[in-house]
């Protein structure tokens, strides 16, 4: 499959990443020819669009790791919203699809909405990104002030914290701090990988639960 961008026509083979010249204009134009789509991903930075269309494993860990959070949550009892796919834009600055959000402390203010209103509800809690193509860098969240994220590159899971104006690499979450997050995923996606997604994480609730 060849890479096409063109007026009438947006193709990505499996994996590739392309960077084209672009402002907020451009960045609008082409997520409106996208629409609903989930694939090829669109990304702004100021003056620069980017585009990935992702591979199967992207999608996939992005589940599972996603499951993973929801097990946790549900075993302490907290509340929380989620959404994927999402858009999280500050107009005319930024543009952003994360793979997975959760709003945990601000649950509420998300609760119920069909349309989130960047620059006046709050910022995800915590943000889920799937690194297989080189196209996530930790800092396009700084403008949105995503206290937590979490980005798995490489078969690892790195936990960020948002401290002052940077993006500082921990050993633990902030959300789940008596728990090796890092240790539940990458078991739970062995696992996956060995049997199967379903397997995976009944095995993590039951032992949540003992």
């Amino acid at each position: 499959m060849f890479t096409v961008v063109t007026a009438e026509r947006i193709q990505l083979s499996p994996g590739a990443v392309l960077r084209v010249p672009g402002n907020w204009q451009d960045y609008q134009k082409l997520c409106q020819q996208l629409g609903d789509r989930t694939s090829p991903r669109i990304k702004y930075r100021p003056g620069e669009i980017l585009l990935m269309s992702p591979l199967p494993q992207h999608g996939r860990e992005a589940h599972i790791i996603a499951m993973v959070v929801i097990a946790l949550l549900d075993y302490l009892q907290l509340d929380y919203e989620a959404f994927t796919p999402i858009t999280i834009e500050l107009p005319e600055e930024r543009g952003i699809e994360p793979d997975y959000c959760f709003y945990i402390q601000n649950w509420v203010a998300v609760a119920g909405k069909n349309r989130i209103n960047w620059g006046v509800d709050p910022s995800p809690d915590l943000v889920i990104e799937i690194d297989v193509t080189s196209y996530t860098d930790i800092n396009d969240y700084l403008p949105y002030q995503v206290p937590e994220v979490w980005l798995f590159r490489k078969n690892q899971l790195l936990v960020f914290f948002l401290e002052a104006q940077d993006y500082k690499l921990q050993t633990s979450s902030r959300i789940f701090p008596d728990i090796d997050v890092s240790k539940i995923v990458a078991e739970t996606l062995k696992i996956a990988g060995d049997r199967n997604t379903s397997t995976a994480i009944r095995e993590l609730r039951q032992k949540l639960a003992n």
